[in-house]
């Protein structure tokens, strides 16, 4: 069977009840591919800054490429999900696959799936494959972190002194609303606080027993390869890292076929249960 074009895929609107609000999801899921033994779906978490809206058509030609449910959701506090009146804890990372996401797993029905993580919603990910061992068919990263990199830093401060300027706050509010201010403040007071330097994922890692795809630009200025190449070395499980050349920190932009490229033939043998782990 062909597979189907991006633009076939219309996706659909979701909503998970928390106990702390309401969290917007969408899904792109293409018909009629893999239904005798249907592929894990794949979740989507996203960055500092971003949301469901800001994936934009990536998802959908994920699914085509794929034939899988791709699923991505605005974490509580972004995009359409319901507000958040104080900043997150400094061990939000982890927060996120420990109170969060069981809510999304559980109302979404994923008894198993794939977890695709961009930026810090990479750390996200390596948190759920590890919380999750026994369901996670594949851990995807794009452009994470494992640790606060001296570069990391001082890109997010630099980034923090550009939103001095009014215009720039207003262009986030496109996609947070008057949520803008908190999810800039999320992102730079967390991991510019002096308490966050102590964050890694090195302990994490080894708990991550599914295959391990981590993807990173050449010249991302948020990360040196350092990162994708530590998540390789501290997985538990198989893991392949992919350095893209002539590419920055937000790959499933800039070089979409490609990630897409890497992403299929990565998960091409990782079906519904069809992963063998490591012990």
């Amino acid at each position: 069977m062909s597979r189907p074009r991006a633009s076939d895929i219309l996706p659909r609107d979701l909503w998970v009840d928390h106990p702390q609000g309401r969290i917007f999801a969408r899904e792109w899921s293409p018909q009629g591919v893999g239904a005798h033994r249907p592929a894990s779906p794949i979740v989507l978490f996203h960055d500092s800054l971003g949301c469901v809206e800001l994936w934009r058509d990536f998802p959908a030609q994920l699914s085509a490429a794929s034939g899988r449910r791709v699923i991505a959701y605005d974490r509580l506090g972004f995009g359409r999900s319901d507000a958040r009146e104080v900043l997150p804890e400094l061990d939000f990372i982890a927060e996120e696959a420990r109170v969060y996401f069981p809510a999304v797993r559980e109302q979404l029905g994923l008894e198993r799936f794939v977890v695709f993580g961009h930026s810090v919603g990479g750390g996200m990910a390596v948190n759920c494959a590890a919380a999750f061992a026994g369901a996670c068919d594949a851990l995807i990263t794009e452009s994470a972190q494992v640790f606060p990199e001296d570069l990391t830093l001082s890109s997010i401060a630099e980034a923090k002194g550009q939103f001095v300027d009014e215009s720039q706050l207003q262009r986030l509010a496109r996609y947070h609303g008057d949520k803008a201010r908190w999810v800039l403040d999320a992102w730079t007071e967390s991991w510019l606080h002096p308490g966050f330097a102590a964050w890694s994922l090195k302990s994490v890692l080894p708990q991550v027993r599914c295959p391990v795809l981590a993807i990173h630009g050449m010249h991302d200025e948020y990360g040196t390869r350092v990162h994708p190449e530590m998540i390789g070395e501290l997985s538990a499980g198989p893991a392949q890292v992919a350095i893209l050349p002539d590419t920055f920190h937000v790959p499933h932009r800039e070089r979409p076929e490609a990630v897409i490229e890497l992403v299929c033939g990565f998960l091409d043998p990782v079906r519904q249960g069809g992963v063998v782990c490591a012990p």
